[in-house]
């Protein structure tokens, strides 16, 4: 599948919203209601997205969706207040820290099965630096966008600390274990 084309101004009006769905959320306690229709047609599509938030480069939250389900813009305002708010790594944002937030959206590829028969094969298919990547094994499920290649460069490593996020033990394997990569189109602010 290939990406959304989004313009300047659709990714700077989608950061915006992102920072004032997280704004709404802290200062009333409530959610950003929004009227997709009145957005670009690029914003209306039905895409996948994650909101990443850091402080000084740290984590500080990233929640997201990896189907598209919803219209963009209003997975992007779901998903910045569920960054700030909903990551169970993490307490709430207050008001000290929201002034601090810097904010990167993710929109995805729709992703696409790996076919491997070992660890070996699915670690030589991944692209560093351009794959995201998703694991599965029964109720086990993590992903990791393919920003966190920056932090973790070495492809044994990346698999190994997904299947810790996903609740598996690093030397885990098992023929049952399912892949998907994706792409994606990032930009903050």
């Amino acid at each position: 599948m290939p990406f959304i084309e989004l313009s300047g101004d659709d990714q700077q009006q989608l950061l915006s919203l992102a920072r004032e769905s997280i704004q709404v959320r802290l200062l009333f306690d409530r959610d950003l209601h929004i009227d997709e229709t009145t957005f670009s047609p690029a914003l209306q599509q039905l895409a996948a997205c994650f909101v990443t938030l850091r402080i000084k480069g740290t984590l500080r939250g990233c929640i997201g969706t990896l189907e598209a389900s919803q219209p963009l813009v209003t997975n992007v305002v779901h998903n910045a207040a569920a960054s700030a708010f909903e990551d169970p790594r993490f307490p709430a944002i207050n008001r000290d820290e929201e002034s601090k937030l810097h904010i990167e959206i993710s929109v995805l590829t729709e992703p696409t099965p790996i076919s491997f028969n070992s660890e070996a094969e699915l670690l030589e298919k991944l692209v560093p630096e351009k794959d995201g990547l998703i694991i599965e094994k029964g109720s086990h499920r993590a992903t990791f966008l393919p920003t966190v290649w920056r932090s973790i460069p070495d492809k044994a490593e990346f698999l190994n600390q997904l299947k810790r996020k996903a609740g598996l033990a690093d030397n885990f394997w098992s023929n049952n274990l399912k892949a998907w990569r994706y792409d994606t189109i990032s930009f903050e602010e």
